[in-house]
């Protein structure tokens, strides 16, 4: 190949790179509260791969603004935008035997929320009956709770799922949880800031 033709491979390559690079783009974190810096510098830093990362991406779910919708396989969760834009999220999601999929509403949102263990779990893992016992665990940096929680509401009854932070980062991308969806908590921090109480939510 000579210099020529290199030349015009080489520019058409960072053409279409530059192309695709415009279906998405990093977003920049949140602010938070002091509350929220001191809770999370106890947590531990770890940097997701840049596939889970947070941004701005072409919608590819066709649903209205605000909604959210989380496709399991892929473990990106996607909160729609005006514009045929939305943001995706890498999120971690219910093992095999216990992911939940279907059509909820956000019933309420908390941030540093209290974590009870349900019925199920306990079943599934005794060891946490003494945490049933104290009433649960408040919120802060050792609640799997993390950060934010958005519950998943069916009916005006509460599905016991949540879409909420996490302080297991490193898990995220996979499949761990019992059905709840895991996020970063700061990026949990980020969709909550979004999203509204009320909002349609499909988990596929």
């Amino acid at each position: 190949m000579n210099f020529k033709a290199f030349s015009t491979v080489f520019a058409m390559a960072i053409g279409l790179g530059a192309c695709n690079s415009s279906h998405m783009a990093s977003m920049p974190d949140p602010g938070v509260s002091t509350q929220d810096s001191k809770y999370m510098a106890m947590l531990p830093n770890f940097e997701l791969p840049l596939d889970f990362r947070r941004q701005q991406v072409d919608d590819p779910t066709g649903e209205a603004p605000g909604t959210v919708l989380i496709d399991s396989r892929a473990h990106y969760l996607y909160f729609v935008l005006p514009g045929k834009k939305a943001i995706r999220y890498g999120v971690a999601t219910g093992a095999e035997a216990q992911g939940w999929t279907g059509v909820a509403t956000v019933g309420r949102k908390a941030e540093w929320p209290h974590w009870l263990p349900p019925r199920d779990m306990l079943e599934r893992w005794p060891h946490l009956k003494p945490t049933v016992d104290a009433g649960g665990l408040p919120g802060g940096p050792d609640n799997p709770l993390g950060a934010r929680a958005m519950y998943l509401f069916q009916n005006n009854h509460d599905t016991l799922y949540r879409i909420h932070g996490t302080n297991e980062p490193e898990k995220i991308g996979q499949d761990v949880s019992s059905g709840c969806i895991r996020l970063t908590n700061i990026d949990a921090i980020d969709l909550f800031n979004r999203i509204k109480v009320g909002a349609k939510v499909i988990v596929k």
